[in-house]
């Protein structure tokens, strides 16, 4: 107890305490690029040779040259084959997914440098990040020349009205690098992971189900798409299809151009 009240305390000294390189307060509003990574049951030796397209907005209020508060939305995609794996199971397994992907959070930063825009000596910060995310998925496949919504077939045997909700809470984290580019401009480069608390983002995680049960429950294609598996099938009710022990994760990496619209403020005791 006496260590967490410790770190309590020294968090409210660094956010209320003013700096001696002026009090640094003010919003920054801005745009990222980059790209957006899968990592799960159909990627599990932690391939990046998938990486897909992703951006987003971000908005930063900064309480001092320390401490900010963030908000960000990102779009971008993700995508993963068996058929890339060097495991026989998974080569034999066949399966693969797309999805859109669609995320927002707020984030507390500690910047591991003063940090005040415009200033000679402190122009440039790492700092770190964490914070509740959220995040809408929808995990689609081939088959045949057609597309199809995994969730809605209940792959893993599923009911209706049982499946796994497609908007979906996580803990995000990452670290970065800013430097300012003038008063007003700066460049933020930075990597993010998310913490999920779901397995299905792939649409896999379970084992197989009974190929007559959804075959009863959604119909033939349901059968088809939960076992894309080469010949002889190995889609056994009851095998190992996915690793439930593990969730899914993602990340995102991307540099981007954040303008402030704050102003430095100097310090109470130099007034």
């Amino acid at each position: 107890m006496n260590h967490i009240r410790f770190w309590i305390v020294l968090g409210g000294l660094l956010l209320v305490a003013p700096s001696a390189f002026g009090q640094m307060k003010g919003w920054e509003l801005g745009a990222w690029a980059g790209g957006s990574n899968y990592f799960g049951d159909l990627n599990t030796n932690w391939r990046i040779n998938r990486t897909q397209l992703a951006g987003g907005a971000v908005m930063r209020y900064n309480f001092n040259d320390r401490l900010a508060l963030r908000f960000g939305l990102s779009a971008g995609s993700l995508s993963a084959t068996d058929s890339d794996s060097k495991n026989v199971f998974e080569q034999r397994r066949n399966l693969s997914f797309k999805t859109a992907l669609f995320d927002g959070g707020a984030f507390f930063e500690f910047n591991f440098l003063p940090y005040v825009h415009g200033h000679r000596d402190y122009y440039y910060t790492p700092f770190v990040f964490v914070g509740p995310a959220f995040f809408n998925f929808s995990p689609k496949a081939e088959l045949n020349g057609e597309t199809y919504k995994l969730r809605e077939y209940g792959t893993e045997g599923q009911f209706r009205g049982e499946e796994y909700n497609s908007t979906q809470g996580a803990l995000a984290y990452g670290v970065g690098f800013k430097l300012d580019l003038s008063y007003r401009w700066s460049i933020n480069v930075e990597v993010s992971g998310r913490k999920l608390f779901t397995d299905y983002l792939d649409d896999v995680s379970g084992n197989y189900a009974d190929p007559s049960d959804l075959i009863s429950l959604h119909g033939d294609v349901a059968a088809a798409l939960a076992d894309r598996s080469v010949e002889p099938k190995i889609g056994a009710a009851g095998r190992q299809r996915g690793n439930g022990k593990s969730n899914d994760m993602y990340v995102f990496a991307g540099v981007g151009l954040v303008y402030y619209f704050g102003q430095i403020r100097c310090p109470e005791f130099l007034r």
